[in-house]
């Protein structure tokens, strides 16, 4: 009998070149769902692209994002840059009715998943704030009991673990990172963004979680950055947002 198998997915932000490519990496793969950590949109010149093939996919649990909040016009963006204002504004222009309304609906988290399993955007106090630091991690764990928590929001793939009173940061580094999960720990696991990463390596970061067996993989994988960046280009917003997303910053 096959083991279970999740696919983690984070912070897309409008980049359906790098949510095919993932998928393509990924085709030959069963999973029992996808889990995704919010953010679809913003950013990115793919909004409509991007969300239509995530409400396709047939198993799939999210949480929502900050962008995704601004996007479809839950908030107005008060709190972002200059940059990602625009971007949510003209995303929210151009957004179909169906994909807006879809946007809207999707649950604050944290959300369990499975047994012991959740999902967050940011922090498990705060969707909205961000989880960089070990005592930022501490706190989490103390506030609820989940055993394995995947979270999104800073872009960077990262791994907390902890036993008993202190915390461990192994960032995660390199194309293919496999780590065993120790059964008597408790984790934060940020699986990095795939559609806008922020770790200096521009390839798409995903990872899948075999529960059964205590096992994560965090992948990068290649795709055309320069078509993605060319669509924001195209469709006026700050060139900034284009130029990161070749070099991953």
């Amino acid at each position: 009998m096959a083991r279970a198998r999740y696919l983690i997915l984070s912070d897309i932000h409008s980049n359906i070149e790098a949510l095919e490519a993932v998928f393509r990496a990924v085709q030959r793969r069963h999973y029992d769902a996808t889990l995704c950590m919010g953010d679809l949109v913003g950013y990115g010149g793919s909004p409509n692209p991007v969300v239509h093939r995530m409400r396709g996919l047939r198993r799939a649990v999210f949480v929502r994002g900050n962008h995704d909040k601004v996007c479809c016009g839950l908030e107005n963006g008060a709190n972002f840059n200059a940059g990602a204002r625009a971007a949510a504004h003209w995303t929210l222009s151009r957004l179909t009715r169906p994909n807006r309304e879809f946007l809207a609906k999707l649950p604050k988290g944290p959300r369990e998943v499975l047994p012991g399993v959740w999902i967050a955007h940011g922090t498990i106090a705060d969707e909205d704030a961000y989880l960089f630091s070990d005592f930022d991690a501490y706190q989490c764990f103390q506030d609820s009991p989940f055993r394995i928590c995947f979270f999104g929001h800073t872009h960077f793939p990262a791994v907390y673990k902890k036993m008993q009173r202190d915390v461990e940061l192994t960032p995660v580094k390199g194309d293919f990172v496999e780590v065993e999960l120790d059964p008597d720990a408790r984790y934060l696991i940020n699986p990095g963004s795939v559609g806008q990463p922020r770790d200096r390596n521009p390839k798409a970061s995903f990872a899948e979680f075999y529960p059964e067996s205590n096992r994560l993989v965090v992948r990068r994988v290649a795709y055309d950055a320069a078509a993605a960046a060319q669509r924001i280009r195209r469709a006026g917003l700050p060139v900034n947002l284009a130029n990161r997303l070749e070099v991953g910053t």
